[in-house]
């Protein structure tokens, strides 16, 4: 669980400098590791998919609680580290100003107001105390480098941060030093936490980006904190459209994607939607046959407008249904939610109910989740989509779509006076 900083605050500081570089000592032979998988019950629908072994599995009927889960105020501190072969270019203040508060106000938006963000950026550079050459920075950094880059880092701050008030850290480099690579920026999971000012650090943040930086890449970052998977494609060869599963749907596909708000099925798993606004339909055949549901569009919370009925303004009011689920298979399921230019998605480039597979089973990166194209032959917003044959994807109103494999079919019959979407789900 998340800490609180007010307890936090009333601790004694205590210094552990000594268990840093013991703990850290170690660290250079380790590599990058799923965290063991603790099981905290959820109140769990008969459509949540069971959490596998799977990196950062979408199954939700259980809570990795070697995360944090972010249903309460959560505090990050950032710290600016410089180095021996670069003066900074720039101010703590300016980076600081890069990041927040745009990724705190990502994470308002598509929590509804339930998580709160909170940054601690430390006003002053503190040096690290060998060049920034040396460390070998790149994307897929060595466990050597990066473990000497992490005991640097965290014995130069212990002086001045209490890392014990903190949920979330954030190391960030000069972005103009010169062995900076701005495409190694990541979270660092550790299979053995460090520990400082009595505090096990289970993950940190490491920054690398230009100034200014890639748009919502922290906020991308932060959501592998709290247990969210990458859901973009790397190919082997690192050459190839890295946006083929989800294209701009979901800021942890891409952060430069038109429509970035969190697909519905992170929120549930992250506690930001109540049971009632997820719809368990029934399976393809259950002989159930027909179901009907009205769908919110997912970015529409307290007082963000949207567009009813005949063009009517509405205000969304974020107690709707967000999320319907066909589960058809033990690790796999259907979601289907509303998508609108409103909010987090408000440079969206087709409104409609998005169709998506989610694998509970599938490692971050190799597609847990899939978004299925409602218009295969065609593409939509190819001067600013990451991947133009999936920015139409949504099932428009007036349309019916029919699963490929699945035997679900999809109508989108109407929209209401609020802006939510009358749907109709058949499984045969």
């Amino acid at each position: 669980m998340l800490k609180a900083l007010g307890r936090a605050a009333l601790r004694p500081r205590l210094r552990s400098t000594a268990a840093v570089f013991t703990t850290l000592s170690a660290l250079a032979a380790t590599s990058v590791v799923t965290d063991p998988s603790v099981a905290e019950p959820l109140e769990a629908a008969p459509c949540a998919l069971p959490r596998t072994d799977a990196h950062h599995s979408e199954g939700l009927d259980t809570w990795n609680a070697a995360y944090p889960r972010p249903s309460r105020a959560a505090d990050a501190v950032m710290v600016f580290l410089s180095f021996p072969d670069a003066r900074p270019r720039v101010t703590p203040r300016q980076l600081a100003a890069d990041h927040f508060p745009a990724t705190s106000r990502f994470f308002a938006r598509a929590s509804y107001g339930r998580f709160t963000l909170r940054p601690h950026p430390l006003r002053q550079w503190i040096r690290m105390p060998r060049p920034s050459t040396a460390y070998a920075i790149q994307r897929d950094w060595s466990p050597e480098h990066r473990a000497a880059y992490l005991r640097d880092a965290l014995a130069a701050a212990d002086d001045r941060v209490d890392f014990s008030r903190y949920d979330v850290v954030y190391f960030v480099a000069d972005p103009h030093a010169p062995g900076v690579d701005s495409d190694a920026t990541k979270v660092v999971n550790l299979d053995m936490p460090l520990r400082a000012d009595g505090t096990a650090i289970r993950r940190v943040v490491t920054v690398f980006e230009n100034h200014p930086p890639d748009r919502l890449v922290l906020a991308h970052e932060t959501g592998h904190v709290f247990d969210l998977p990458d859901l973009y494609h790397r190919p082997v060869d690192g050459t190839g459209d890295w946006d083929t599963y989800v294209g701009d749907w979901d800021l942890m596909g891409s952060q430069f994607g038109l429509a970035p708000d969190l697909f519905a099925w992170h929120k549930w798993k992250l506690g930001w939607l109540e049971p009632w606004q997820v719809v368990c339909l029934p399976p393809p055949g259950s002989g159930d046959g027909v179901s009907r549901v009205t769908l919110e569009p997912l970015a529409a919370g307290p007082g963000v407008p949207v567009t009813g009925a005949a063009g009517a303004p509405a205000f969304g009011l974020g107690r709707g249904t967000k999320l319907a689920v066909v589960r058809t298979g033990p690790d796999r399921a259907l979601a289907f939610e509303a998508r609108a230019q409103v909010g987090n998605d408000r440079a969206g480039c087709r409104a409609g109910v998005l169709v998506y597979r989610v694998h509970s089973g599938a490692e971050s990166g190799d597609g847990p989740v899939q978004v299925i194209d409602a218009h295969p032959r065609t593409e939509a917003c190819w001067e600013n989509s990451v991947y133009p044959p999936l920015a139409d994807a949504p099932v428009a109103l007036g349309e019916t779509f029919t699963v490929p494999g699945e035997g679900v079919r999809v109508a989108v019959e109407a929209r209401t006076a609020t802006g939510a979407w009358n749907v109709k789900i058949t499984s045969a």
